[in-house]
């Protein structure tokens, strides 16, 4: 979500606008890239997205903005997917479809303003949090992210101007909604807040710096379900950064921590990571902090949201009680933790 500030009132995910109806989306799949089909819609919070399946039984994704978009924001979007395209063909991301003028996207002119359309490659597989956990899972998701990043490290494009709310570099400006927290939570947010605040010169000390795709989450993970260890999609590019490269770890280890053996988790993530691209040691001593950093913006946002949007809040709180006990469980976990649980977690 692209922000000015934490407490911005209309931003492209409390925007509303009018449905398309499922007639409309498959007469504006036909007329723009030429495909017959059926259209169901899927469940999304910041735009219209629809399974499109072509008459043939080819499966699409069809996403259609909505108008307070930023019609910047999705190309910075399209140009990574056509860059990883490229530049790292075996990471496995959609792929945009191009429209019969060859071109990545199109734009309805609807009557609440112009709205862009894409079409995307459907990936098959199921999703992360749906499948048995494991370790060799997450060797493999973790060597995933790795091999993602790389894939992304010279694309040149830029998010538009403003803050997304979602990064981590940008974690004090929740302050200004941190007063709806709940009591029984407010002390150990607060105190992420102000180990974060003291660690700002560390922070803008960090080398690698590089686009991320900074929400590497099970929800966005697909793996075969054959064979649930193997990654076979990445998807959800809507929050991408140009940001430290650890800040990406970050994100993927805070969903990593809200089982009783998440230690031996994030020791085979890690593994699974460094196996592709290694850490440097300053990326090391920063990630317990920037992960708790991550987990404390999870439940911050989650209930300042669901205040402001009730008619959402299951949505809105749904990795909200994994986001708590992870930080729970991780309050005090240091480099010199993390180095126990992967040894050679600086030599790779």
């Amino acid at each position: 979500m692209t922000e000015q500030s934490a407490a911005r009132k209309t931003d492209s995910m409390s925007a509303t606008w009018s449905p398309t109806s499922l007639d409309d989306a498959q007469a504006a799949v036909r007329a723009v890239y030429g495909l017959n089909g059926v259209v169901k819609r899927l469940s999304s919070e910041r735009d219209e997205t629809f399974l499109f399946t072509a008459t043939d039984g080819t499966a699409f994704i069809l996403k259609i903005a909505n108008p307070a978009e930023d019609p910047a924001t999705l190309d910075f979007q399209d140009g990574a997917l056509l860059h990883l395209q490229v530049a790292a063909p075996g990471v496995p991301v959609p792929r945009l479809l191009p429209t019969l003028e060859g071109k990545p996207c199109h734009t309805l002119f609807t009557s609440e303003g112009p709205r862009i359309m894409r079409l995307l490659t459907f990936l098959h597989g199921e999703l992360q949090y749906r499948t048995p956990a494991s370790e060799a899972q997450s060797r493999n998701v973790g060597r995933a992210l790795a091999e993602l990043g790389l894939g992304l490290e010279n694309y040149a494009g830029r998010p538009p101007e403003g803050k997304l709310m979602w990064d981590i570099s940008h974690t004090l400006d929740l302050a200004a909604v941190i007063d709806h927290v709940a009591p029984e939570r407010r002390a150990q947010v607060d105190a992420v807040l102000a180990e974060f605040e003291s660690a700002l010169p560390a922070i803008a000390a960090i080398r690698r710096r590089q686009i991320i795709h900074n929400d590497f989450n099970p929800h966005n993970i697909l793996l075969d379900p054959a064979e649930p260890t193997r990654v076979v999609g990445i998807i959800d590019f809507g929050d991408m950064v140009y940001a430290p490269v650890v800040n990406d770890l970050a994100v993927a280890l805070s969903y990593h921590l809200a089982t009783d053996n998440w230690a031996a988790r994030i020791s085979a993530f890690l593994e699974g990571y460094q196996s592709a691209r290694a850490l440097e040691e300053a990326e090391i001593e920063l990630l317990p902090l920037l992960t708790r950093a991550r987990l404390a913006m999870s439940i911050i946002i989650a209930e300042w949201r669901s205040a402001h949007f009730p008619e959402n809040r299951d949505y809105i709180m749904r990795n909200h009680a994994t986001a708590w006990r992870g930080l729970q469980n991780t309050a005090d976990l240091t480099a010199a933790g993390l180095r126990r649980l992967v040894p050679n977690l600086s030599e790779a």
